[in-house]
């Protein structure tokens, strides 16, 4: 086996097993706790520029398959796990995990202790981290190249923080998803037309709106109003993706563009954290951030608590308990409320505008892999919609 090695910016290091492609990638460490849905995080654009530990120890005994996509290609910048599966059992599977990790140029490394490295990272923070395997630990000279050598490498890579990367995962060309009726064919005319913004957008997310008679237009991140408008959308929706929220100064005013003329809105995830930037509220960087599939969350609006999923590293700071005014511009967007708070943590998990048709959660209600707890938010945007009453 091709000997790798994970070294952190604080200067710890790992050794393992080259898994997947061989060669140098850089970017921040995040771990996830997911049990399963290992091909769903691989392809979420949201972990663009992460390399994403897996807490569960066994990955990819069920191989891969063409239908759990969740985007066109694995995003991730590298992938760290224990105990890879020596062969893919399931019959949806066509290929192995290591196969399309080695096809798709993502490096990776395992036989490491996933479990410390974890432990490493919920006392330190995330961190930037880079995984060298193959020629990458060897010097021009046929040297092996030094711990010093791989730790300068990585504090030369980029932070997340002040990062503005929802362009790079967008896409290119607006694209329709059209309306489902309840017997799965094409539903015309739909019950609603949604405009969604493409900040990193997961394939089931359309498709939750589509199931529900909603025809979907999707719309690259650098969308204008006057885009969003020619599509005649009685709702609009800001999707999860990667950055830091405080960097998107275009799509920010794109949502105070929406939020002046009361369209009907909802943002999940990275569109939480920017709706709390339009309304006027900050956003900070969390120590380790939540990614999994086991964030109990509760909503205030019923007192029921989900399990949920989740991806993100940065969070809005705005006041837990009772109403506050939007900030922004001496507070001509109202009233608002958390709507939704982690239960771990007392983290902002969803944001209810009193005075406008909006709202947003931070965790992902679409979750192909489970759990569903939350699918409910997008009955309540189409009853928003619908309705056009406020949120």
């Amino acid at each position: 086996m091709t000997d790798a090695v994970l070294v952190l910016e604080d200067g710890r290091t790992f050794a393992g097993q080259a898994y997947g492609a061989t060669g140098t990638t850089l970017g921040e460490i995040v771990f996830n706790t997911g049990m399963t849905g290992y091909q769903e995080t691989l392809t979420d654009p949201s972990y663009h520029r992460q390399i994403v530990v897996m807490t569960a120890p066994h990955i990819g005994n069920t191989g891969v398959n063409d239908d759990d996509q969740e985007s066109a290609r694995i995003w991730v910048a590298g992938y760290v796990v224990r105990d890879p599966a020596r062969r893919a059992s399931n019959w949806r599977s066509t290929r192995t995990l290591d196969d399309d990790l080695r096809a798709q140029g993502v490096v990776g490394i395992s036989g490491i202790d996933t479990r410390a490295l974890t432990r490493h990272l919920r006392e330190r923070g995330v961190m930037r981290a880079g995984v060298f395997s193959g020629d990458a630990l060897v010097r021009s000279d046929g040297e092996r190249r030094g711990t010093h050598e791989l730790v300068a490498e990585v504090l030369a890579a980029p932070q997340m923080v002040g990062a503005d990367l929802a362009g790079e995962v967008s896409t290119d060309a607006a694209y329709v998803v059209d309306a489902l009726g309840a017997d799965g064919a094409p539903l015309e005319p739909p019950v609603a037309v949604v405009a969604a913004i493409d900040l990193g957008i997961k394939a089931m997310t359309p498709q939750r709106l589509a199931e529900r008679g909603v025809r979907v237009h999707v719309l690259p991140s650098s969308a204008t109003i006057d885009d969003v408008l020619a599509t005649q959308p009685d709702g609009v929706f800001f999707s999860n993706g990667p950055g830091d929220p405080s960097a998107a100064t275009h799509e920010i005013e794109l949502l105070r563009d929406v939020l002046d003329r009361k369209i009907p809105f909802f943002g999940i995830c990275y569109g939480n954290q920017l709706l709390g930037r339009a309304l006027g509220y900050g956003t900070y960087k969390l120590g380790y951030g939540h990614r999994g599939v086991n964030q109990p969350v509760m909503d205030r609006l019923t007192g029921k608590v989900e399990i949920t999923a989740h991806n993100h590293g940065f969070a809005v700071d705005a006041p837990l308990e009772g109403e506050s005014t939007a900030p922004h511009d001496g507070g001509r967007y109202g009233r608002v409320v958390v709507s939704h708070v982690d239960l771990n943590d007392d983290v902002v998990e969803g944001l209810r505008a009193l005075d406008l048709p909006a709202f947003s959660v931070q965790y992902h209600p679409e979750a192909a892999a489970g759990p569903h707890d939350a699918a409910y938010l997008f009955d309540r945007f189409l009853d928003l919609m619908t309705q056009k009453g406020a949120a």
